[in-house]
């Protein structure tokens, strides 16, 4: 018996019907239905949901809860202005009776934690703080229940309290520093001691409380900013600039 020959019309036909309900059924496997889109848009409406919510989340983290916040910036002391026209005023007659420069002084109250402003420089004409700044602690190597000790020694780091005289310059080991000569009985060795003023990096240009600055061993220590303005006083000053150490 003979094959019939796959190129005759009717084996063509059969051969087109066939491949067209196969590619029909495929397609229609393929196809979603509609209750397999419903699940996948409520999948995607509540990841979108998931990512907002997610985002306000982190938008509003804080490593402080907002009442501590608020209570921190109530709690931070400012300098007692009161005070420092006080001791400005007090340094003014000194200056007149012993030859001082009267335009301006330096006052730095050490009682203002180090994260603040405690370094200032007084108009004593105009009476008024032109400038304010950082300035660093002192490491001392002995303590009592009020804090640090003050001393005229010179083998601690230990602050001295009182009147200075702000001498020459000279380029030390921090670069460019300005000598220190103590006025009273409890700082007279502040020369011997190398009590200067200079800068160095550890000093930042602003507030940093409630956190506090680095350490020095009992010299007034300021960030390279403020140094250029203290230098810039000194320079242009006829007479020697005072400056009071209180707290």
């Amino acid at each position: 018996m003979k094959i019939q020959s796959l190129k005759s019309p009717a084996t063509l036909l059969f051969i087109l019907v066939l491949l067209s309900c196969i590619n029909a059924k495929s397609t229609e496997f393929k196809k979603p239905t509609a209750s397999n889109q419903n699940i996948e848009k409520e999948k995607e409406t509540s990841g979108k949901k998931e990512k907002k919510k997610f985002s306000a989340t982190r938008k509003n983290v804080s490593p402080y809860p907002t009442k501590a916040i608020k209570e921190m910036e109530i709690s931070i002391p400012g300098p007692d202005t009161a005070l420092i026209s006080v001791f400005a005023k007090k340094l003014k007659t000194f200056a007149v009776e012993n030859k001082y420069s009267t335009k301006y002084c330096f006052l730095l109250d050490v009682s203002i934690p180090g994260g603040r402003n405690r370094f200032f420089v007084y108009d004593l004409e105009k009476n008024t703080i032109i400038y304010s700044a950082l300035v660093a602690h002192e490491s001392c190597s002995e303590t009592s229940r009020s804090g640090l000790k003050s001393s005229s020694g010179a083998t601690t780091g230990c602050r001295s309290l009182g009147k200075y005289k702000v001498g020459e310059f000279y380029q030390g080991i921090y670069g460019k520093s300005y000598r220190l000569y103590g006025l009273d009985d409890n700082n007279s060795g502040a020369y011997k001691k190398g009590v200067v003023i200079h800068s160095y990096g550890c000093v930042p240009d602003k507030e940093i409380y409630p956190m506090t600055i680095c350490n020095s061993l009992g010299s007034p220590m300021v960030s390279y900013q403020f140094f250029q303005k203290l230098s810039a006083i000194i320079g242009k000053s006829e007479k020697p600039v005072l400056l009071w150490i209180y707290g």
